[in-house]
């Protein structure tokens, strides 16, 4: 494929990412259970890595989306129960988003639902050879988020 880029392989390698992303965002949304998001998905399992609980501001950081949207995002998982919004004790003008019981039994949920899609794909891709391809993607994230924030 040739780029107007001056810069062809780089722009080809963000290229690729960016069109796998949307192939992956889709299979998996196909498969996972009802009222599941990506977004959803993406944000329960942030709380996770948490230790369940972070201010909205830091998850639309963290997601990468406005403080509007994630605010919809919250209200409609707090409707069904699988965030609590509380006041943060803190900052009396801010909030604390905690995962619920009900929703780390979505996430896990979520996670069985998506393990038949992860069987086949590893029948074409075995482990060592994604182990072997996570050093390159784990360092262009972590370049990618320094610059992100600055540093």
């Amino acid at each position: 494929m040739t780029t107007p880029s001056r810069h062809p392989v780089a722009f080809d390698f963000f290229l690729e990412i960016a069109v796998i992303d949307q192939l992956v965002g889709t299979e998996m949304e196909r498969v996972l259970p009802d009222g599941v998001t990506m977004a959803s998905f993406g944000l329960l399992n942030h709380l996770v890595s948490r230790g369940g609980s972070e201010s909205p501001a830091r998850l639309a950081q963290a997601l990468q989306v406005t403080k509007g949207a994630i605010t919809a995002l919250l209200k409609r998982l707090e409707a069904r129960g699988l965030v609590a919004l509380s006041p943060d004790p803190s900052d009396g003008r801010g909030k604390v988003v905690a995962l619920t019981e009900s929703g780390r039994r979505s996430r896990e949920a979520a996670i069985a639902a998506l393990d038949p899609l992860l069987e086949t794909f590893l029948a074409a891709f075995p482990e060592p050879d994604l182990a072997g391809a996570l050093p390159l993607l784990r360092r262009v994230r972590l370049d990618l988020n320094r610059r992100r924030y600055g540093g």
